[in-house]
């Protein structure tokens, strides 16, 4: 099998990803709900840990920080008044680091964070978190919409296993890859690891 070009290729946008010191890091929906109970993550403590190494970089380089926090209401797994729907203490925000709260998939759907991007003037994001196929691909998606360049690192999120609508079950993995598949192809630069974000 040959992979096509992709259209970012045929689009002359290139697959250069962000570095640190000319973007803001966007940290999206990094809670409790996805480390235990009906919506725990294949890979996802390995994957806060790759989360965490990246947050630790873009606050030695005083870049900006943004954290991004699903709300769904009282009783629900997103429920941000109980731990459950806390931030993992291991990417806790720090003093003056930012939390937007969403209702959404998209972090940008009626919340504040294009203009706090604005604000700060970057172009650029680099994103990880929560999950792939849902809030990280509609977040990039969005990004590339408002007109920022988003770079999506691989290892630095993590989904779960799906039932297939046409039979059988999309495994983790399977869904994972497919989703930074479907981002690298146009909306995003999809990196393997937090490492390939140069300083």
């Amino acid at each position: 099998m040959t992979a096509s070009k992709t259209l970012r290729e045929v689009a002359g946008l290139g697959h250069t990803p962000t570095t640190i010191g000319n973007s803001a890091l966007i940290l999206i929906d990094c809670q409790n709900t996805y480390r235990e109970g009906v919506m725990e993550l294949d890979g996802v403590e390995p994957a806060l840990v790759e989360c965490q190494k990246l947050l630790q970089r873009y606050r030695d380089a005083g870049r900006p920080v943004i954290h991004i926090q699903h709300d769904a209401g009282a009783g629900s797994p997103y429920d941000v008044a109980a731990p459950i729907g806390a931030i993992a203490d291991v990417v806790k925000p720090a003093a003056g680091e930012p939390v937007v709260v969403k209702n959404y998939p998209s972090s940008f759907e009626k919340t504040n964070l294009d203009g706090l991007l604005k604000s700060l003037g970057v172009k650029d994001v680099a994103i990880v978190g929560f999950m792939t196929h849902v809030c990280v691909n509609s977040t990039a998606r969005a990004a590339f919409n408002h007109g920022y360049n988003a770079t999506v690192v691989g290892n630095a999120t993590a989904t779960r296993s799906l039932p297939n609508p046409t039979g059988g079950v999309v495994a983790s993995k399977d869904l994972h890859n497919a989703s930074l598949a479907a981002l690298h192809d146009f909306f995003a630069v999809v990196v393997p690891s937090q490492e390939d974000i140069a300083p």
